[in-house]
């Protein structure tokens, strides 16, 4: 093994990696070394190289900022850091202290999980003690839960909007637990750029630690509702975000000095990066009007957030930042009593929480956590059959170096705000505890590399945060699974997802309800799939045929033909008497695709609320951009009106009662 290609296995890259077909890649030690001095480790030459090997080889010996271990089982601890000593202490959050002796380097047995200062003489580090399981879904009651999964921009309440925001989604959760739901999943709430109408991708945020400032609505908390704005079938983003800052500008004029101090008391326990995200979006508001998109495009003085620069323009705009500070503390606070408002309808989980896989490279996170993120190198997915070129989804993420350099401290903040106004949470791409597919800056996707994580570190702190906010965390494991995934959320309990299109059996048929495994999350579909009244009337392949996307060397003909075998191996696992409905004939098959995932063993289901509808369209065709009108769909009309149509009434009905029945 040559030197550049220890060094990269050091850092966590692969040195190759396999297709969906089994075919074998084979990096070349130029784009090592490449990726290597992205990470942060130069070695543009032997000499480099070895100097990075040096450099390394220190990291590990050096003391680690935080650790994680199992509750119940003892813990050992590097050998730096025990030394000749027989005896440990470790403090608890309560502030309670005791004195452990070691037994051979080792910690012993701790029972409660949670998080611990250890102590040994001068050396101190943050201990991690996970519970042996997530919270799982006995935390909520017996029986088996359903909901639906919905696109909080495209409801309508019974005020008119431009787009549906926090006040919607209050109604939704009503509405739903009042027909027997247990939980409603929603799109990322992550923070985008405040008052821009081109980035509006859930899963392209600024800050995944913060909220999305337009979807706070002060009608929630008790203050004036926003004016009443009309929006069509495809939302205007362009006109409604900044429609929507002016008039978030509008109720903050207005606010009254007590509430004023409300604010700044309630955002005070939020801590300092919470004054750094609303610095950064005054200043994004500033100097995107000038045409900078993304901080990196920012005069240099201001990259910096605790420099001269930046500080200056925080003390001379503080109402500025004050605004955007409001705005954060609106949404919050609105999320928190939509969530309020499920459980005491009486839904045993609440919202379902998603979290996406990275954040935009010139966004908040990656302007303030600068050491802790990948710079210079993008994520995405390798190529396979489905997408030849692979996927570069033009986002970063926390880099490994940048995870143990903070003692994970962001990552745990990010999880934290994600689960305090949720009852559970879907991490998306949740291979990333894993492993993320990296792209150096300007290449093709097909030019990365998979980078590992810290997964058994990353897996524990999940699982203590999922037990100290009695929350669900779901994975979203859908694609190709790092070697060993699967089997390790399933010792700890980690439900995973299971969406009707991807079950199938040997013979390609579609699996069964009673195949769909206990701790998993049943799903008729996903944001990014065609619906069920799409797939069934070939809504989906018009598009792929429109936009020239049908798998190489197919026809439409072909994959007619191809659609129409599945019609019938999906009719057939429906197992319904009548006989297989045309393509133009959507209803019968969506119900039956309610009722499908309704018996499943999976102890929650769920259903786009497309399907509820029998809607054709999806809200994301992945892939494109401006191709299709993704994250723009808007319902017809209020859901509270269109719940009440018969058809629907029933699917909901089907779906209700056949999670109640037992199967």
């Amino acid at each position: 093994m040559t030197e550049i290609q220890t060094l990269a296995q050091a850092l966590g890259l692969s040195l190759g990696w396999r297709d969906l077909m089994g075919t074998a890649f084979t990096l070349s030690e130029e784009r090592l070394a490449q990726i290597a001095g992205a990470l942060g480790y130069e070695a543009a030459d032997a000499a480099a190289i070895r100097r990075s090997l040096a450099r390394v080889a220190a990291e590990a010996q050096a003391l680690p900022k935080l650790i994680t271990a199992e509750a119940g089982q003892p813990q050992p601890l590097p050998a730096r850091l025990v030394g000749r000593r027989k005896t440990a202490e470790i403090t608890g959050e309560d502030g309670q202290s005791q004195r452990l002796a070691l037994q051979d380097g080792a910690l012993p047995a701790l029972d409660r999980p949670g998080y611990y200062t250890l102590s040994l003489g001068q050396d101190a580090v943050t201990l991690a003690v996970a519970p042996p399981r997530f919270t799982g879904f006995d935390h909520f009651g017996p029986g088996r839960f359903w909901g639906p999964s919905v696109q909080i921009p495209a409801l309508r309440g019974a005020r008119a909007s431009a787009f549906g925001d926090f006040g919607a989604l209050a109604e939704t959760v009503g509405l739903f637990a009042a027909r027997g739901a247990d939980a409603v999943m929603i799109n990322p709430v992550h923070a985008l750029f405040p008052g821009w109408g081109q980035g509006f991708s859930p899963y392209s945020p600024s800050s995944r630690t913060f909220f999305n400032a337009a979807m706070g609505d002060p009608a929630l908390l008790g203050l004036p509702p926003l004016p009443e704005r009309a929006g069509g079938g495809l939302i205007d983003w362009p006109g409604a975000m900044p429609q929507r800052q002016a008039d978030l500008r509008a109720v903050f004029a207005g606010l009254s000095p007590e509430l004023h101090q409300r604010i700044a008391a309630d955002n005070a326990a939020e801590g300092p990066a919470l004054v750094r995200h609303a610095l950064f979006d005054a200043l994004d508001c500033r100097f995107r009007a000038q045409g900078a998109e993304g901080w990196q495009a920012w005069p240099a003085a201001f990259h910096d957030p605790e420099g001269a620069a930046a500080q200056a323009f925080a003390r001379e705009n503080a109402e500025d930042v004050a605004f955007h500070l409001f705005t954060q503390w609106l949404a919050r606070q609105s999320l928190g009593a939509v969530q309020a408002r499920a459980r005491g309808a009486g839904m045993k989980i609440g919202l379902l929480a998603d979290l996406a896989v990275g954040v935009h490279t010139g966004g908040s996170d990656s302007w303030a956590m600068r050491g802790a993120l990948l710079q210079g190198l993008t994520i995405g997915a390798p190529p396979d059959p489905l997408g030849p070129l692979g996927q570069n989804w033009q986002l970063t993420s926390f880099s490994p170096q940048g995870l143990r350099q903070t003692g994970f401290a962001p990552f745990i903040a990010m999880l934290r705000a994600a689960l305090s106004r949720a009852g559970g949470l879907r991490i998306d791409h949740a291979f990333g505890l894993a492993r993320l597919w990296i792209v150096p800056e300007g290449l093709e996707s097909r030019e990365g590399a998979y980078l590992a994580y810290p997964f058994d570190d990353l897996m524990r702190l999940c699982a203590l945060e999922s037990h100290r906010a009695g929350a669900l965390i779901v994975a979203e494991d859908l694609g190709t699974k790092p070697f060993g995934f699967s089997e390790a959320i399933a010792a700890r309990g980690m439900p995973g997802m299971r969406v009707l299109w991807f079950e199938r059996a040997a013979d390609h048929g579609f699996i069964g309800p009673q195949d769909y495994p206990a701790d998993t999350v049943a799903m008729t579909g996903t944001h990014d799939t065609a619906t069920v009244a799409g797939w069934w009337s070939g809504r989906d392949l018009d598009w792929a045929d429109r936009l020239g996307r049908l798998p190489p060397g197919a026809s439409r003909a072909d994959e007619d033909s191809r659609r129409a075998w599945d019609r019938g191996l999906l009719w057939s696992t429906f197992g319904m008497p009548d006989p297989r409905p045309a393509p133009e004939d959507t209803a019968p098959v969506v119900e039956a695709a309610l009722r499908h995932i309704g018996r499943t063993g999976s102890r929650l289901a769920l259903a786009p609320l497309e399907d509820i509808l029998a809607l054709p369209e999806q809200p994301n065709l992945p892939g494109t951009i401006t191709e299709h009108p993704n994250w723009r769909r808007r319902l017809d009309a209020p859901l509270v009106d269109l719940l009440e149509d018969p058809a629907t009434a029933q699917r909901i009905a089907v779906l209700d009662q056949t999670r109640k029945a037992g199967g």
